[in-house]
């Protein structure tokens, strides 16, 4: 057998059935997705949709999540995006709210195509977007609700230049030391677009 070339997902619907042979097995893809993900506020299933939102606000949402891709999303004008997502409430038991922090770490880059990784440890992106659940009350949260989030759009340079971890950001050093402000699921365009030509004039904060 020869070399294995990469498959290439394709967009499915849901209602495909799952069979035995010729046999439908009377239940369907949909039945698979509601058991693996309705669960939106657990840390997985919420950075998968951290990224969704992020896709749909900027036109990108029409194809397949990537799981291994170097990068997150890709916008149409050519912006590579990473997402990383945050929460103050978790599916789990609490004592207090979470505290707020982001991983932002430099990565090995992975080529799906050839099988091989990057020697170069870096930031694949030129924008993060650092999406937070924001909501805090227990009993009316809900992921589905964009009001819901807030969205720290910051231009990979300025975390490439911070002389702290390299590792991961709080939200107060997003607030306080790169003085980034929030804006909501309907601005995020404009703040990638805005965040993308910094980057590329290497302007600082």
């Amino acid at each position: 057998m020869g070399e294995l070339g990469r498959i290439v997902a394709r967009r499915r619907h849901g209602h495909e059935p799952f069979r035995d042979g010729d046999k439908e097995l009377g239940f369907d893809l949909l039945s698979f997705w509601q058991w693996t993900a309705s669960d939106v506020i657990s840390n997985a299933t919420r950075g998968a949709l951290a990224e969704y939102l992020v896709a749909r606000a900027i036109g990108a949402a029409d194809g397949v999540r990537e799981e291994w891709a170097p990068y997150d999303l890709l916008d149409p004008r050519g912006i590579t995006i990473e997402v990383k997502s945050a929460a103050y409430l978790q599916s789990w038991h609490q004592n207090r709210p979470s505290a707020i922090c982001f991983s932002c770490g430099k990565t090995h880059a992975w080529d799906a195509q050839t099988n091989q990784q990057d020697k170069e440890k870096r930031r694949q992106a030129q924008v993060y977007v650092f999406a937070l659940l924001a909501h805090q009350d227990q009993a009316t949260l809900d992921p589905l609700d964009v009001s819901q989030w807030e969205f720290y759009v910051v231009p990979t340079m300025w975390l490439d230049r911070r002389t702290r971890s390299q590792h991961s950001i709080t939200l107060a050093s997003l607030q306080r030391e790169l003085r980034i402000e929030p804006v909501g699921y309907y601005a995020l365009n404009e703040a990638i677009n805005a965040a993308a030509e910094l980057e590329k004039a290497k302007k600082r904060p």
